[in-house]
């Protein structure tokens, strides 16, 4: 059965899905459409806590899908910018997952449309052999991120949460 990591940069999903199609992502779909594949054994969520209730009650939902929520604080700065953003975290988790030997994954699947992310994945597929996927909004996504996977996934269709 195949070993899958999943990886989801929470901002970067939601800000691109609600722009392109004003919903929101079916993170259940996603989850159902991968356990078709195989086995998810590493789910991560990467997000920014905010102290809103709204984003502590989607947080709960996303633990009871299966992910392991990993929360930053967001910094707003004197000069009114604001700072929140876990590319550096994403990036480590993913290299420490790529090259555990003790809990070998056959597939590591990135929700970003982030071009910072297309040394990763090629780095992942290359240096390590393992099968990569990125899914994203397809208008959004970063070019660079899509060459370097072995997969892209459009966001779409049963994967929008219309209301």
């Amino acid at each position: 059965m195949t070993r899958i990591a999943l990886f989801v940069d929470v901002q970067n999903i939601y800000y691109t899905v609600r722009e392109q199609f004003s919903c929101h992502f079916n993170y259940r779909e996603l989850w159902r459409q991968l356990s078709d594949e195989g086995e998810i054994v590493v789910a991560n969520a990467y997000a920014i806590e905010r102290n809103d209730a709204g984003q502590r009650g989607f947080q709960q939902v996303l633990r009871d899908i299966g992910l392991t929520v990993k929360l930053k604080p967001f910094i707003q700065r004197s000069d009114g910018s604001a700072k929140g953003d876990w590319d550096v975290g994403i990036a480590i988790d993913v290299m420490d997952c790529a090259a555990n030997p003790d809990n070998r994954v056959d597939k590591i699947v990135l929700l970003s449309g982030d071009g910072d992310f297309d040394l990763l994945i090629d780095r992942v597929k290359t240096g390590h052999g393992i099968d990569t996927a990125v899914y994203g909004v397809a208008a959004l996504t970063a070019t660079s991120l899509i060459n370097a996977t072995a997969n892209f996934h459009p966001i779409q269709g049963s994967l929008l949460l219309k209301s």
